[in-house]
């Protein structure tokens, strides 16, 4: 009612804007692995983040109400298990060589980061050639050095060593889990019954085939990574913490810590530049990552942490987890007790990789409506590949592979559709 419908009043105009983020990788600083409940082994070889190796450590653990075996019992096989739950590599039709070695030190009781190492015994203790071909997920098992499988396995039977597991671990501190240089290839084990040392054994006479089991359940572990980048784009990266321009190509590793950091100046400068107009839709997009191989899977999705000068992740309060982009249709921020309005972190907007086209895509309506209302205030961002969490217990996918991805910095865009009136 009252409102003329004559042509040049009240017109509504739908408009299109498309701009570039700036980015730049940056080396993360304090990247804790401990118990995240999956151990990474692997080596692989890139262009642009160079020769990465990962050792998985892992104590053991012992279940002093187990029956051990007879001071009678007769040894048939022992193997170290390993409970494969994911492969990520190249020519998996090709022979991959994993070996178990044991530690030379323990693992304490403290927190763990990628760059920590420990050292272990030379010579492995179990090993193996695997195929994986089709075979993403299965138990492998490694035969265990005869020496060493008759040395633990007098243990077994009478040691003292098994007693409980205090005696245990002075005797055996854990584990260190290797692959082999050149392989090209990366498995995550899963830790728990199924990663163990299996003694199988008999006694004279009788037919049935009994076994011990030393596993990884319940055990404290980490997951250790080596980079050499010489040679390569990321080779001027040297200081953890810092932000590096790398040319045009930017990517972000998982484990080894690798991010992208987004510079969301134009984002400012566009709203800025506008008065009067109601968005519609606006996404963040990574268009067309860089090929990678069939068999080798980029990172599954990731999200848009907010960041500091000084790239350290911003919290709120007390909580454990970082400030992020929240999902459009969420509330973006919420009162205080003061009335003052400060941002929600409940529902972070998530990147999920789509194979299609080779995209990260998320939906930033909400958000930057707003950062336009002045609701929130504009940060920077990393865009990390997993849940951020202070508590090192949480299962971070960003800490669960090798994963990689590559991208082209003017395939980094902010697409907004919006209308005005006027």
């Amino acid at each position: 009612m009252g409102i003329e419908l004559a042509p040049g009043n009240n017109q509504v105009g739908v408009n299109f804007a498309e701009f570039n983020l700036p980015a730049e990788v940056i080396l993360l600083d304090s990247f804790n692995t401990t118990n995240q409940r999956l151990l990474i082994v692997g080596e692989e070889e890139d262009d642009f983040f160079g020769k990465t190796s990962a050792t998985g450590y892992s104590r053991m653990y012992i279940n002093s109400n187990d029956d051990r075996p007879r001071s009678e019992a007769i040894l048939d096989s022992m193997f170290f298990t390993l409970d494969v739950v994911s492969v990520n590599g190249v020519n998996l039709d090709d022979p991959k060589y994993y070996s178990v070695h044991r530690l030379a030190e323990p693992i304490l009781d403290t927190i763990y980061y990628n760059f920590n190492t420990l050292i272990y015994e030379e010579e492995p203790i179990a090993f193996e050639e695997i195929i994986f071909g089709e075979t993403k997920d299965t138990t492998l098992n490694l035969q265990v050095d005869e020496v060493f499988s008759e040395e633990i396995f007098g243990k077994m039977k009478r040691g003292p060593e098994l007693e409980n597991i205090f005696n245990f671990r002075d005797y055996f501190p854990g584990v260190a889990i290797k692959a082999r240089e050149g392989d090209n290839t990366t498995v995550g084990i899963n830790l728990g019954i199924n990663t163990a040392l299996v003694a199988y054994f008999h006694y004279d006479g009788d037919t049935v085939a009994e076994n011990y089991r030393i596993s990884t359940l319940s055990s404290r572990s980490f997951n250790g990574v080596q980079n050499d980048r010489t040679g390569t784009p990321t080779q001027i990266v040297s200081e953890r913490g810092q932000n590096y321009d790398v040319g045009d190509i930017v990517g972000a590793k998982a484990n080894l810590g690798m991010v992208i950091k987004l510079d969301t100046s134009p984002i400012s400068e566009f709203l800025d530049s506008l008065s009067g107009i109601v968005f519609n839709q606006v996404t963040f997009e990574l268009e067309e990552i860089e090929e990678y191989p069939e068999t080798q899977n980029p990172l599954f999705s990731g999200y848009l942490l907010f960041t500091d000068e000084e790239n350290n992740f911003i919290y709120k309060g007390e909580e454990i987890s970082p400030l992020t982009v929240q999902r459009t249709g969420q509330p973006q921020v919420e009162e205080d007790e003061n009335g003052n309005l400060s941002p929600l972190n409940r529902a972070p907007a998530q990147l999920v990789f789509n194979e299609t086209t080779d995209s990260y895509v998320t939906d930033l309506t909400s958000h930057i409506n707003a950062l336009f209302r002045e609701q929130l205030n504009l940060r920077d961002w990393i865009f990390y590949g997993g849940i951020y969490s202070k508590r090192s217990t949480l299962e971070d996918d960003f800490k669960r592979s090798l994963r990689q991805m590559k991208i082209n910095k003017n395939n980094i865009k902010v697409k907004a559709i919006y209308s005005t009136m006027r």
